[in-house]
């Protein structure tokens, strides 16, 4: 009696071996190939991405010369007072931090499924593009919602931002908290046995 060949080990399921059936997959490989997991990174990008408006909106709410909730000092309401320039942009800065360490621990995983090196890619890009969105929005809002201003003396008088850097700072932070998140991984998930 000869028995047939084999290319790799044989695993025995109890059920007769059909040639039109695929053998069954180990668990962690069925995790792996469940449908809709291949638009998730378009999606979170997109997700961050689109954050930027919400965030612009923010900056323009909270930022002196804007509509300054965040002090309330009326010295401060006005782009004249050149000492509204810097708290202006370091609103921004501190919004664009936020939510780039909320998407990058979104992004992030677990210890157990860290992003792939393209999507890593993939949401700094889409956090290069929230804040630029966050930069164009605020602008909007003050142009339609804001009082005019006299730009004669300086274009800073008028709700804008004066330290490009700051647009580097979201997608700065997303890479960070996927960094943090690689080198120092919680107990996120379940011990699989």
């Amino acid at each position: 009696m000869t028995q047939p060949a084999v290319d790799g080990p044989v695993q025995h399921t109890g059920e007769p071996a059909h040639p039109d059936r695929p053998l069954p997959l180990p668990a962690e490989m069925k995790a792996v190939q469940q449908p809709g997991h291949a638009g998730t990174p378009w999606r979170k990008a997109a997700v961050i991405a689109a954050a930027g408006i919400p965030v612009g909106l923010l900056w323009w709410l909270l930022a002196p010369s804007g509509l300054n909730l965040l002090t309330r000092n009326p010295d401060l309401a006005a782009g004249t007072n050149t000492s509204t320039w810097l708290p202006r942009d370091l609103v921004l800065a501190g919004l664009c931090l936020l939510a780039g360490c909320i998407a990058g621990s979104f992004v992030a995983g677990s210890k157990h499924a860290q992003p792939a090196p393209g999507t890593v890619i993939l949401v700094v890009l889409a956090g290069a593009a929230g804040s630029l969105l966050a930069w164009g929005t605020g602008l909007l809002s003050a142009q339609w919602w804001g009082a005019p201003a006299d730009i004669s003396a300086s274009a800073s008088v008028a709700f804008s931002l004066r330290s490009y850097a700051v647009l580097a700072i979201w997608p700065a932070a997303i890479a960070l908290a996927i960094f943090l998140n690689s080198l120092f991984p919680g107990s996120g998930g379940t011990a699989r046995s």
